[in-house]
């Protein structure tokens, strides 16, 4: 081959990888198929939380439950009855506030069944279930803190579990109103209560509903109390999946859609927030809002908290 000629196939080649990778850089993403990783695995892996009461944590057999558990349960029935599988196995794989995302995108994890907010920001990485849950970022701190109002954190030291939308909302209060907070990031719930527990941290900035939970099986619960205010308007719980994936989602929505227009959800809410827990029996006693009857009827995926005002 001459000079010129090979000079002309390098040039052709550059060329074509050129706009191959212009190609893959301006082609949408593949869509997800996670029906067929089922089918083809024989499994399902649900992601799960440790110490998020009463949606997802461990009993006193190590066993993940809770609330959350039981609407994915159903979901693993509807996808059984959807891949004429009776006999699909269920694998579980705890995960974190900080490793959920990652491992729900590289598919490690197939529904993510926690204490997870659903917003526009994890709607880019994920997507999620119709609402099943509502909820507002409160502090946790002993009365004796006597913490009433926004003002009262102003140079407290606060905590809030790593990777969450609660440590991003103390710590933009923390910027944006120049209130010279100590924030320091826990690694889990039960953590950061536990400096709260002892001394170390004045409030715990969390979920509030997962803040009753740990009230709950405090030493000594009394010494507690939740906030009245909140740090955030309502936020949405949503079941985590892989994004681009309309037949997985249809299957997960149109299943919680049945559970929540038949009343089934109800019971299920009512086990878990009116009555005794494992593993010590105790009793949130959380009664549907109006918000979450409302949700019930009129179920929806927004990931928008101006939505449940």
């Amino acid at each position: 081959m001459g000079i010129i000629q090979e000079t002309s196939m390098i040039r052709f080649s550059t060329l074509i990888a050129a706009l191959a990778a212009a190609f893959a850089i301006a082609a949408p993403a593949a869509a997800q198929d996670t029906l067929k990783k089922i089918r083809d695995s024989g499994s399902i892996t649900i992601g799960h939380r440790d110490a998020s009461i009463p949606f997802s944590y461990y009993d006193d057999k190590q066993q993940p439950v809770g609330y959350s558990m039981d609407l994915c349960a159903r979901i693993v029935d509807a996808v059984r009855t959807e891949l004429k599988m009776p006999k699909l196995d269920v694998k579980y794989q705890l995960v974190t506030s900080a490793n959920r995302i990652p491992l729900m995108a590289n598919g490690t994890i197939d529904l993510e069944c926690g204490s997870t907010t659903n917003n526009v920001a994890r709607q880019k990485e994920v997507s999620f279930a119709i609402t099943h849950f509502l909820t507002a970022n409160r502090i946790v701190s002993k009365k004796t803190a006597n913490l009433k109002s926004e003002a009262d954190l102003k140079g407290k030291t606060m905590v809030s579990t790593s990777g969450t939308t609660n440590i991003k909302q103390l710590t933009d209060l923390n910027t944006s109103k120049n209130m010279g907070m100590n924030i320091i990031p826990a690694n889990g719930h039960s953590e950061a209560f536990q400096m709260v527990e002892t001394g170390r941290a004045v409030g715990f900035a969390m979920d509030d509903i997962l803040l009753y939970g740990l009230v709950a099986k405090a030493r000594n619960p009394a010494e507690f109390v939740i906030s009245d205010f909140a740090l955030s308007l309502p936020e949405p719980y949503g079941i985590m999946m892989r994004k681009d994936d309309a037949p997985f989602k249809k299957v997960v929505d149109s299943t919680l859609t049945r559970l929540y227009t038949s009343g089934e959800a109800a019971k299920i809410y009512e086990k878990w927030f009116l009555k005794p827990i494992p593993p010590k029996n105790i009793n949130l006693n959380v009664p549907l809002t109006p918000q979450m009857k409302n949700l019930f009827a009129h179920p929806t995926d927004s990931g928008d908290p101006t939505v449940y005002k």
